[in-house]
């Protein structure tokens, strides 16, 4: 039997009728007991996973040996989201002057050799990508090798010639360009002027721009976070005497972001990852293990149908569920890169997983639950989990599916509102803010991340509050 802690008791409540008076009756009084039991275990087991569907905007480039981790390779390729309209007045076709794709990356979005340099090279496709499409994706086929777009060399060290800007949260960012041929933004030009219901949809626009192949030719020891990647161009527009009061045309320069990187669009990074004897064997004897973008996620089953049992025997006729949550303490293993615990862990039925990324999802607190590492306790805290209680209340029958559950490394995109704009957002590592919303949860394929999770310390608390009338 679960020890039950009394929290709080007898809080009196005094009842009284003006209109009416009965001989013999007496004030009611009702106790409320709060009841808290901490007493539940959990355990759980690593299970491997070799492929996640992408659900992710952000790029990663570039490859990285890492001690205590393994070995691992990432391209991309892309398709882009265009725009709704393009510039043609007083612009010709041969007023585009040049195309350039730009690629922002944070200070601190990489794992490996900052001042490593990388050289990456463009190619376009040459076909539809697939839909769904996984980390597993071989591009061979999809891309011709001998047309190279374009190329350039960079390294994730940020000087101060390098530096770009800051966004709105104060992280210092720089952009990598790459040249891509006159041809396409003079193209891109023309396909509006002609048939401008290709830009009116993403499927549209992708049936005649299938997209682009990114790769790193050489350098290793890093992976590379690309946060954002458009494609800008850069033309001229004439302006006759009429226009201008000028005697002569004057000429103006131009730019024009055409093409982006968005949600609405695929994009996927194609990893390959093999795993350190270090990480393999560890999980053979047992360790709890999470890793990612690839590797591990951790099973368990979560005492549900033992809280519902408990409930029902102490509750009584009147009471109310309080909360419930689930706190698992997170260890950093220890690597020669610095690679981290995940920012993020979703908790989501292992029924429902698979679904979960694959129809964008995000969590309902009944079946999924996401929880933020946090960086001074160093656990991640499932503190919303009231409703799942409710939802197995509600069942005729508990099944073990109800309560089998995995925890796997995610990135959550929030959306948020400020007095001058909308847009999502992506939090390394935060504390949690009432204002905003989940816009996203998607496969952690953006860096690689890993923790040793400690079910033997895990706290699982379940509250509730029951009354009892005396008369």
């Amino acid at each position: 039997m679960a020890a039950l802690t009394v929290a709080a008791a007898a809080v009196m409540l005094t009842a009284c009728d003006d209109s009416t008076s009965m001989a013999g009756g007496s004030l009611v009084q009702d106790n409320v007991d709060v009841i808290m039991d901490s007493t539940y275990t959990v355990t759980g087991h690593s299970t491997p996973y070799t492929e996640v569907p992408s659900r992710t905007t952000m790029q990663l480039l570039g490859s990285l040996r890492a001690k205590g981790f393994g070995d691992i390779r990432s391209d991309v390729v892309t398709q882009y989201m265009p725009t709704a309209t393009i510039d043609t007045k007083y612009v010709t076709v041969d007023d585009i002057d040049s195309v350039k794709m730009i690629m922002a990356i944070y200070s601190d979005g990489f794992t490996g050799d900052s001042a490593m340099p990388m050289g990456i090279t463009v190619h376009p496709l040459v076909k539809q990508l697939p839909s769904p499409i996984y980390s597993s994706f071989d591009p061979e086929g999809y891309y011709d090798p001998s047309a190279v777009w374009g190329n350039t060399t960079f390294s994730t060290l940020i000087k101060g010639a390098e530096l770009t800007g800051a966004d709105s949260n104060g992280k210092i960012f720089k952009n990598v360009t790459v040249t891509l041929p006159v041809k396409l933004g003079r193209d891109l030009y023309t396909q509006f002027k002609e048939h401008p219901e290709t830009f009116d949809t993403p499927s549209n626009f992708a049936s005649w721009f299938p997209g682009l192949y990114i790769t790193s030719n050489f350098g290793s020891g890093r992976v590379t976070r690309v946060d954002n990647n458009v494609i800008t161009v850069y033309y001229h527009r004439v302006l006759p005497p009429e226009v201008t009061g000028q005697e002569t045309d004057t000429v103006v320069g131009a730019t024009a972001t055409y093409m982006g990187v968005t949600p609405e669009i695929i994009t996927n990074n194609n990893i390959r990852l093999t795993l350190s004897d270090d990480i393999t064997s560890r999980v053979a004897a047992g360790e709890q293990l999470v890793v990612a973008p690839l590797g591990y996620d951790v099973e368990f089953t979560f005492p549900g149908r033992k809280i519902v049992e408990d409930y029902k025997a102490k509750a009584g006729p009147l009471a109310v569920i309080n909360s419930l949550s689930f706190s698992i303490p997170a260890e950093q293993i220890t690597n020669d890169y610095g690679i981290t615990p995940p920012p993020y862990l979703l908790m989501v039925k292992k029924s429902e997983r698979d679904n979960f990324f694959l129809k964008s999802q995000v969590n309902d607190n009944v079946t999924s639950f996401y929880a933020t590492y946090n960086t001074s306790t160093r656990s991640y805290d499932f503190s919303s989990m009231r409703d799942y209680v409710l939802d197995l209340l509600s069942k005729d029958e508990i099944k073990d599916e109800d309560c089998e559950f995995v925890l796997t490394p995610v990135l959550v995109a929030f959306y948020e509102n400020t007095s001058s704009s909308s847009y999502y957002s992506y939090y390394y590592y935060s504390t949690p803010s009432t204002t905003r919303i989940v816009a996203q949860i998607s496969p952690y394929v953006t860096e690689p991340v890993m923790a040793r999770l400690n079910f033997k310390k895990a706290k699982i608390k379940f509250t509730f509050s029951r009354q009892s009338i005396k008369n």
